[in-house]
């Protein structure tokens, strides 16, 4: 092999039903089509043998098939959806050794670059070689080089959807081959030369015009433009690099979406700038267990939030499905009531003893709101001592009214008070918890009616912190709410306050009690409960009978299976894993929050991007993953063990961050945000 000369072959894929810019590849530049010109182009190059276009099957492409035949381009058709098969495929049936990738948005193809980079691959003998790793040329100039050896163990070896989409991701993010990447000596890569929407099509052909007497013009001349007339460049600047070849159908209907939608969507923690700006899978398919389908049909275990809380005995479980297809068959809705919500309110009192009544609504802000309204109209007071995460209604977010910065402490910073009444400032006063010294101190200042709180979010209640808050609501006749939307049924079957021995004068129940069936619920002591009819409380769709079907089907499922000790148990060994990995990697780690809703953070001023990698990485090995896992009964110890494997490698690459300070080089998206921001 070291004797015989190497067939070096160049590659394009092309495409004629792109949705972004259909037919783009035949388009023109001056009299040529965008295809031949990236062929003429790259026919500058000595070192390559021969150039060949790699299309897909099917009628839609037939049209570029016949042009390419008539303009006698060798050309080679295989799959539409793996590009990695027809791409090796290609490369097989043309007994090609060494493959040049081109992409057709590229058609200003440096042949300078291509002969350094071939020259600079044979030479250092790596795998793959590339100029995108990170990037510095402009977007356009893109180019990869690799052995067919290694294109074909790529092709037996790579099975995410992602990988077989766009050829090259399992080169470079595998760990199995090595690679290299080939840097401009001056970074460009804000440029955009490349060609994925009409914008970009007017800049080529602008800049094309202008070398009309010099066909070879490379990225030098190129530059030479850019410096003169930087405000050419502002065409297309707009578009960020690789906004099409890496975004797949739910990034293409969240953009669609944050036009139509404000904010994108109707909840703040699915945005997936939360996660991975730009390469979340927004939108799903189907889910099941702990599975979720996206709309590409990519499958993915879920170790993010499994519905935001809302699924202990997993997604689509088919006991509780078919108890509510049955409900639903003979009407969700009529005149009448169902009966279903009058089980449910008889099931929880007997759950928690200390309560006697039950008001039902179908959201965890609603059921929030609902009770404020009853401890209001029961202690005659308007104002209200509270402590954690209580939803979007005005009662909860005017405690900024006095203070912006009020609500940072409790969950989401940077909370928006627009459009709450400047009337409700000085009514809602936020304490931390196991603060109670802040706490006594409030009800010293204000007349308080109400103390509400969570049970527990990231942190254990200390120093009898919840007997004491009951015996100062006792004492000064003040009604104590206990929101359990998160915490409830997760260590214990009902409220976590049972655990603690502390009993409130109103609980909410939310999120899980109807397994990802939409409902909530307030309970409380008649006394108080009985204030409800004092005010007007009522919704016509908190009347609908699959909320409380699901949630009486639900609670049966978890008393039977007692759901709360495996998904403790499970989470356990979620937080001992990560434990033991900062461990081996030497990184400092907070681990917190319940065992069934457990969380880290890495320690470094560098979190946020670490979180980012973190998702990055993960969603290429199949898992919704950043820093939270909701655990649910379906995740189970193998399919932990596998999460737990691939994030040891991302340990590995953290701590190599933190000692080289390389971080940014490794993302390939914006760091995901924290907070509230406002999403144009």
């Amino acid at each position: 092999m070291a004797n015989k000369k190497l067939k070096i072959t160049a590659i394009i894929q092309a495409r004629i039903d792109s949705k972004r810019f259909p037919n783009k590849v035949l388009k023109k530049i001056g009299n040529l089509s965008i295809i031949e010109f990236i062929i003429k182009r790259l026919s500058y190059c000595n070192l390559i043998e021969d150039v060949l276009v790699a299309i897909p099957t099917g009628k839609e492409n037939n049209v570029l098939y016949n042009y390419l035949k008539s303009k006698s381009i060798k050309v080679f058709r295989g799959s539409k959806n793996n590009v990695l098969k027809r791409y090796y495929h290609a490369a097989r049936k043309n007994k090609t050794d060494i493959i040049i990738r081109i992409t057709s948005d590229c058609p200003l193809t440096d042949h300078k670059i291509v002969n350094k980079m071939i020259d600079k691959f044979k030479n250092n003998k790596t795998d793959y070689l590339s100029n995108i790793n990170p990037p510095s040329f402009p977007d356009g100039l893109d180019a990869e080089v690799f052995t067919f050896k290694a294109l074909q163990k790529c092709y037996l070896l790579a099975k995410n959807r992602y990988d077989l989409e766009h050829v090259t991701p399992f080169f470079r993010n595998s760990g199995k081959f090595k690679i290299d990447n080939y840097k401009s000596k001056n970074n460009f890569s804000n440029l955009r030369l490349t060609i994925d929407q009409p914008e970009d099509l007017i800049l080529v052909k602008k800049i094309t015009k202008k070398f009309a007497t010099k066909p070879k013009f490379n990225i030098d001349d190129i530059i030479g433009i850019y410096k003169k007339d930087p405000e050419l460049f502002e065409i297309n600047k707009h578009i960020k690099r690789n906004e099409g070849s890496e975004t797949l159908n739910s990034q293409r209907l969240w953009r669609k979406a944050k036009k139509i939608i404000p904010g994108g969507n109707m909840l703040l923690s699915k945005r997936p700038e939360l996660f991975l700006p730009g390469r979340w899978p927004v939108y799903f398919k189907k889910a099941k267990g702990c599975k979720v389908w996206d709309i590409d049909n990519n499958c993915y275990f879920d170790f993010s939030f499994m519905g935001v809380g809302t699924n202990i005995l997993g997604y689509s479980n088919n006991l509780i499905n078919d108890h509510v297809n049955s409900a639903i068959e003979k009407s969700n809705v009529s005149s009448l009531n169902c009966v279903e919500e009058v089980k449910l309110a008889e099931k929880l009192i007997k759950l928690h003893p200390w309560s006697d009544m039950v008001k039902f609504a179908r959201t965890g802000g609603e059921a929030n709101s609902i009770a404020v309204r009853i401890a209001r109209a029961a202690s005659g007071k308007d104002k209200i001592a509270f402590c954690g995460y209580h939803g979007w209604h005005d009662w909860y977010l005017s405690a900024n009214l006095s203070n912006s910065k009020n609500l940072n402490k409790q969950l989401f910073s940077n909370l928006s008070i627009n459009g709450v009444p400047k009337s409700l400032k000085n009514t809602a006063f936020p304490f931390e918890f196991n603060d109670f010294k802040k706490l006594v101190e409030i009800t010293k200042k204000h007349d308080i009616g109400v103390i509400k709180m969570e049970v527990f979010r990231n942190v254990k209640p200390k120093s009898d912190f919840l007997k004491k808050i009951r015996n100062l609501a006792t004492k000064k006749n003040i009604i104590l709410i206990f929101d359990e939307c998160t915490s409830g049924f997760r260590e214990n079957f009902g409220g976590l306050h049972l655990k603690y021995g502390v009993a409130p004068d109103i609980a909410i129940f939310g999120k899980a009690l109807g397994n990802g069936h939409a409902i909530t619920a307030v309970l409380g002591k008649k006394e108080i409960m009985q204030h409800a009819q004092d005010s007007f409380i009522s919704s016509t769709f908190w009347t609908e009978r699959s909320g409380p079907a699901a949630a009486l089907k639900t609670l049966e499922i978890m008393e039977r299976k007692k759901s709360w000790n495996i998904i403790s148990l499970l989470g356990k060994k979620i937080k001992q894993g990560w434990s033991s990995l900062a461990k081996k990697h030497q990184l400092k780690i907070k681990i917190f929050g319940l065992s069934s809703i457990c969380s880290f953070e890495i320690q470094s001023p560098n979190w946020l991007k670490y979180k980012t990698l973190i998702s990055q990485e993960m969603i290429k090995k199949g898992f919704l993953a950043a820093n939270s896992v909701y655990v649910c009964i379906d995740h189970n110890e193998k399919i932990i063990k596998k999460y737990m494997k691939n994030l040891d490698n991302i340990f590995k690459i953290i701590k190599n961050c933190e000692k080289n300070n390389n971080i940014d080089s490794l993302l390939e998206t914006e760091t995901c945000q924290t907070g509230i921001k406002r999403l144009n």
